[in-house]
Order: C-alpha cells, then structure tokens, then sequence
C-alpha cells in the first residue's frame, strides 16, 4: 500500500485503508477520530529505517496518542515507549508494553508515581530536579531497590517554534540548567540506591532546522564527558524528540533522513545506546477527524461560518497554537468558498479554521479534518459538558472501534 493509499478518494469519497468515511460516520456517529494502523507503522518504520546504521531505542512519546490500540500496535514492531505520568504508564503496561523498554519523563513526578514506575521495573526514570533526585533516592531506599535514572539537561537552545512548544529553553520549566551538572553530579555520588546511567534532553516540538539538534547534541556531549571524567558510566543518550511532520503542504517536513545524515556522525561516537522520542512523527498523519457540518450562516457583513459538531474539545490545536489543519470535503462537489469552520463551544476561541477556501459543503454534509493523530484525541475534554468523541482504527478493510464516544452517564459518574 503506497502512502497516498492510507487516506485518499476512491469513487469520489475520502477513505482510510479503502473504508469509506461517509460509512464511518454513519455507522459511529460524529465528530469521529478514524486512525489509519498502517500509517502510523509506516511512519514508525521509516523512523527506524532513517536511524538503522545507529545503535538506538526509539520510544514512542505516549502523550500523542496514548490510545491502548496505538500503544499496542507499536509495541508488536518492537517500539520503545516514553511516558509523562502514573496513567501514561498504566495504559503502556494494559497495551502489552515491556517495562525494560519504558522510559519515564515528567518535571513534576509525584511520589506515588515514582514508587509505581520503580516497582515496575521500567528501564529509567529522568530526573529534571535536585529535589527530585532526592524523592527517587528516598523512595528507592523504601522499595528496596537500585533506581536507574537520567539527568535531564535543559542545554538552553532556544528553537524556532511556537513558544507553547519549545522546552531547551533556560526559560523554560524543564530539566536542570547546564551550568548546574556538576552540582547534580555531586548529589548523585552523595545518595543511596540510584544509579546514574543516561543523560538527556528534549529541545521541542515541529523542529524544522537541523542546526538546532545539532547544537543541542553538542551541549549534551559535554555533558558526556564530564559525567564520564566524573566516572559516571552512562549507557543512554536520549536526544528527545519534536521531529516535523507537514501538517500544511506549502510548508513541507524537513525529511528525517536530513536530520539522520547530521545527527548519527555525532552520536555514534559516544558508546551508548541513543534513544529517541518521536510522537507527533509517528501519530500525527496516521489519523483525521470526521465532523459534520450543522449550520451555515453569513452575517451583516457577509462573512461565512461553517457551524460543525467538531470543536475545541476534539481538537484544541488551533485554538491552543494557532496551528493549521487541512480541512476537505468528505464528498466534493467541485466548487470552494472562503469561511471559519467553527464549533459549537461557547468560546471565541473555538474553531478549527479562519477564512480558510474550503468545499462548498451543505448542512449535514462531512468534512474530515487531517493530522488529527497527534495531540487530538488525548487533549479532548468534557467542556461546555460535551461528550468525548468515539475512535475507530482501521486495518486494511478491517475496522475496530477502539473507545466507545462518551455518554451523559459518565459525564456524572464520579460525582458524588
């Protein structure tokens, strides 16, 4: 299946995997997140394929999509996974994942969360604190057991992105500062029960330029060899994530073989197994939202909105970054028109595009809203009291409904 396959028209419908939208929507109602399995291999897999000359983990970032089917259908490939949480956790664990395999992130870890990972047996825990250096000591102390952790090192490479996602920042909450290593170096000697064995970072997300993984790695290998002058021996270097995809064709992806051609002469030289973290990569064309359009209006001032049943609770991307969404016609009629695709949220803030050219669709007609596989479904909320939407995950033909939409009954459930 080539990759215009996983989404594209046949006899005039947009389909995933040959399964027409329009019957999807019929059959699971809207808005509706339907997820391409084989896109999201085949990103996997060229992931892999970019890097295959390098010793490497690749660990998936959960908070994507953290979907147990997603999780699953990597961790069959052999996918490593990067968690944020106690429940990005749990669900790696339901899906099947190996906890040797799991890494642990999270600038705010609670104690419960550390005991829950080190009583897993997850592979390392990144420690983006003195403080909390000293918590997994502690708690390392209590279990009974060695603590393999990684320092988190913010290296203060500020990248071109939007500033909601950039984290090598010294502004920025994440990772200790590397002009205090050697302070943390000290406190690790000094602590029972944990055992340094990784350094890492993460500089952002839709990173385009190179250059910026280029000399966040620089600072990250200074680190290296201090911590190993230290007699520190490190056996992971994770570089972190945040590689692009296209999510609007005038603005194309760099390719990741561009950043495999900068990145593997610099990190084959350091003896370790170097681990990375993509998640919007792998997740984010494998899956579109679905919405159906339930109004049109135009007012005074002949401006055109398109009322759809998607909103900021499906899809806060838009509304959070500013960010573009390809928005198409389920069924095309051949003629356009300039209009805000808006939802029913009770905010200004709620929509999905502005004066963007669109299908001249009619009320009750679907539109498909694309790259909604990543920070899509898992940032859906309750708001306004809306249901959370159903996700269907389609393999070749074969379609399975992956999370039920929510119900009236769960919106109070907890409520006591």
């Amino acid at each position: 299946m080539s990759d215009t396959d996983f989404f594209s028209f046949h006899n005039g419908v947009f389909c995933c995997e040959g399964v027409s939208l329009q019957e999807l929507a019929e059959e699971h109602g809207t808005p509706l997140f339907v997820i391409s399995r084989n896109k999201l291999l085949t990103q996997y897999r060229a992931f892999e394929e970019a890097f295959k000359d390098l010793g490497h983990l690749t660990c998936y970032s959960v908070k994507a999509n953290f979907n147990i089917h997603v999780i699953r259908a990597l961790a069959e490939e052999g996918c490593g996974f990067d968690v944020n949480s106690g429940g990005e956790l749990y669900r790696a664990l339901q899906a099947g994942a190996d906890p040797a395999r799991i890494i642990m992130a999270g600038v705010g870890k609670t104690a419960a969360e550390i005991e829950y990972a080190l009583s897993t047996g997850i592979l390392m825990l990144k420690a983006e604190s003195l403080s909390e250096l000293r918590m997994i000591s502690d708690i390392a102390v209590q279990l009974g057991l060695e603590a393999r952790v990684a320092i988190r090192v913010n290296p203060n490479v500020t990248a071109e992105t939007h500033p909601y996602i950039t984290t090598g920042d010294s502004k920025e909450k994440f990772g200790i500062d590397e002009v205090a290593i050697d302070e943390a170096f000290d406190l690790v000697r000094s602590l029972p029960n944990i055992r340094l064995v990784g350094l890492d970072m993460h500089i952002g997300s839709q990173i385009f330029d190179t250059g910026f993984y280029q000399a966040a790695a620089d600072k990250l290998l200074a680190v290296l060899d201090n911590a190993r002058q230290a007699g520190f021996e490190i056996e992971y270097f994770d570089i972190g994530g945040g590689f692009p995809v296209t999510y609007e064709p005038a603005k194309p992806a760099t390719p990741i073989t561009k950043f495999a051609e900068k990145l593997i002469p610099m990190l084959e030289k350091t003896g370790t197994t170097v681990i990375f973290e993509p998640g919007r990569f792998i997740a984010a064309n494998s899956a579109v939202l679905v919405t159906r359009v339930l109004y049109r209006k135009r007012n005074h001032i002949g401006k055109e909105f398109v009322v759809v049943d998607a909103a900021m609770t499906e899809l806060i991307r838009p509304a959070l970054y500013q960010s573009y969404h390809g928005i198409i016609a389920v069924k095309p009629c051949g003629s356009t028109f300039k209009a805000d695709i808006v939802g029913p949220v009770c905010e200004s803030g709620d929509f999905l595009a502005r004066a963007r050219e669109i299908d001249c669709v009619g009320e009750g007609e679907l539109l498909a809203v694309l790259s909604a596989g990543a920070y899509g479904a898992v940032m859906s909320n309750n708001y306004n009291g809306r249901l959370r939407p159903a996700e269907v995950l389609v393999d070749q033909g074969n379609v399975t409904l992956i999370r039920k939409r929510d119900t009236y009954e769960q919106l109070v459930q907890n409520e006591l």
